[in-house]
């Protein structure tokens, strides 16, 4: 989880308490603490908050969020059939 990985070093270096982090995207401190983690996801409209709260490039944390949700959603396929779904969708992307 690169995503989880990158806010929780943010949040540290700007010693910020999981419960502030939190209080800002208007959540319970268990809640967050499951993002943090990995055991749950952020919302889109979340990073976004996040990366102002921790100070942090809006584009890289929507980036690594997104990695993640793609590779949450072929991690239990085919290796192959995963590796072709994402050169499809990127063919796609870029015509």
């Amino acid at each position: 989880m690169v995503f989880t990985e990158r806010i929780k070093q943010l949040r540290e270096q700007l010693n910020l308490p999981q419960r502030k982090v939190a209080e800002v995207l208007n959540i319970d401190s268990a809640t967050y603490c499951k993002i943090e983690r990995g055991s749950r996801y952020a919302k889109r409209e979340q990073i976004v908050i996040l990366a102002d709260l921790l100070k942090a490039d809006k584009e890289e944390l929507l980036t690594l969020w997104l990695a993640d949700q793609i590779k949450n959603l072929v991690v239990n396929d085919n290796k192959k059939i995963a590796t072709d779904a994402i050169k499809i969708a990127y063919n796609q992307y870029n015509r």
